[in-house]
């Protein structure tokens, strides 16, 4: 059906042909030779379907554009999916990151408050150690005060009772210890 549509439309195109003037139909008429040359062309081209293959290798053509458009298609789709998870990825992993750091940032308080508190229990022990040994030099030095005064007292006395004491104020004076010592006791 399509050949012979193509067929009326060529003859229809070839109709200014018969407008020349003369005798038409003589191999003289240069129109006429045209018409039939023109009409055997038609002919061939339909008889070997040239314009059915034509149009088969349109369509084969159109085909095979539309299979590269549909797989363009598809892969414009996989690209956008696969855009779509690593944005979906990128997402997650910025979560991810942002806890991590808040974790980290927690911890590194906690271990702040800890050295802290680490810090204030060694500088109290430290400064516990330090009065207890300033304590214990203090004892000492007094200790060691007491016993120099007492030697020096010993001596002092020892010296005026020399120079002072007689044999009678020393016997007094044992006498007045006895007596005392007798009321102590009783």
């Amino acid at each position: 059906m399509r050949e012979f549509t193509f067929f009326v439309i060529a003859v229809v195109i070839a109709n200014p042909a018969l407008a020349a003037s003369g005798p038409f139909f003589s191999f003289a008429n240069t129109d006429f030779v045209v018409l039939i040359a023109f009409i055997l062309f038609l002919s061939v081209i339909f008889y070997f379907r040239i314009p059915s293959r034509l149009l088969g290798m349109l369509d084969n053509r159109a085909q095979s554009i539309q299979e590269d458009i549909d797989e363009a298609k598809r892969l414009r789709d996989d690209a956008q999916q696969l855009l779509s998870n690593c944005e979906k990825k990128q997402k997650e992993m910025k979560v991810q990151a942002e806890k991590i750091i808040t974790e980290a940032k927690r911890e590194a308080e906690i271990l702040k408050e800890q050295a802290e508190q680490e810090l204030e229990k060694t500088i109290f022990r430290r400064v516990a150690s330090a009065e207890e040994r300033i304590s214990l030099a203090r004892s000492v030095v007094i200790r060691e005060v007491r016993n120099e005064a007492i030697i020096l007292a010993v001596a002092v006395a020892r010296d005026i009772i020399q120079q002072e004491i007689t044999e009678k104020s020393a016997r007094d004076l044992i006498q007045l210890a006895i007596d005392e010592t007798e009321i102590k006791l009783h």
